[in-house]
């Protein structure tokens, strides 16, 4: 289908009584689908106009991925700071409790010797004079090397 615009050029020849229209046609100079209806023009001026509304929407909906992406990668770091100070402190708290269990351990100890009185002080001190032995204690020369013995191999 050709839409392009024809031109037209007009001849007029005179007859008696008055002047007649003779139509002269030309071949097209271009050919192709060229649209000038005033309707097309609207309807795509309308589409160009909703396709830069939805570019725009687009931009901002990429742009707001963008920053809620930062804050989420932010919030992400500051998670895992967090993440390994509290595994430090678990840690020390684990080193801590060690070290109460194994002083209230000793404080059990102690606190069971004074109730059933097993480590009582002596009430009176008695001094007995030195006695000499009653047999002499010879001293034996062994000529040969002692011999250690090994335990496992």
């Amino acid at each position: 289908m050709n839409t392009a615009r024809v031109q037209y050029d007009y001849s007029y020849s005179y007859t008696e009584t008055e002047y007649v229209e003779n139509p002269i046609t030309q071949a097209p100079v271009i050919e192709g689908p060229f649209y000038y209806d005033k309707n097309n023009l609207v309807k795509e001026m309308a589409i160009r106009r909703i396709n830069k509304t939805l570019s725009g929407l687009l931009t901002m909906l990429i742009l707001t991925a963008f920053v809620s992406y930062y804050f989420a990668m932010t919030n992400e770091v500051t998670l895992n700071k967090l993440r390994r100070q509290i595994t430090t402190l678990n840690e020390e708290n684990a080193e801590l409790q060690n070290q109460l269990d194994r002083l209230k351990s000793f404080n059990n100890v102690d606190d069971k010797m004074g109730e059933y009185n097993l480590l009582q002080k002596a009430a009176k001190v008695i001094e007995v004079p030195a006695v000499a032995p009653a047999l002499p204690v010879d001293k034996k020369n062994d000529t040969a090397a002692a011999f250690n013995w090994a335990i496992g191999y």
